[in-house]
């Protein structure tokens, strides 16, 4: 069995950008909301980190199948803004759905941070499965 290694250099190439992506997509989110995730989370509100875990992983499943049917770095990058627009809608429609949800997560109710991490999973998941090559 031999290993070859010819892959490494797109690999990491990739992989730091996705990485970055997600770092950019977190600031992001971040800013959006109305409430401090990374305080409350290190102050022990498993609310804020339900809510903000779902929607890092509402955007890293499309960020995923971007990357994997990407043709290059710029298409991957398009995509890649394709899914974060798709997940600060759905950030959008669930403070419709859920009044003063920034409170709520504040207050820790975790039903209001679950029904989010649901709609942002829900959102990505439906995002990944329409990229189409």
């Amino acid at each position: 069995m031999t290993i070859s290694m010819a892959g490494l250099p797109a690999f990491l190439l990739y992989f730091c950008v996705g990485f970055a992506l997600i770092a950019g997509f977190a600031a992001v989110y971040m800013r959006l909301t109305a409430h401090d995730e990374v305080a409350l989370i290190r102050g022990g509100n498993l609310s804020a980190a339900i809510a903000f875990g779902g929607n890092l992983i509402g955007f890293s499943v499309p960020l995923e199948k971007a990357i994997e049917q990407a043709a290059s770095i710029p298409d991957l990058v398009i995509w890649a803004v394709i899914a974060m627009v798709i997940q600060f809608g759905a950030y959008g429609f669930a403070r419709i759905v859920i009044p003063d949800l920034s409170r709520k997560i504040e207050e820790d109710r975790i039903p209001s941070a679950a029904m989010l991490a649901v709609i942002a999973i829900l959102s990505g998941t439906l995002a990944a499965a329409s990229m189409t090559e």
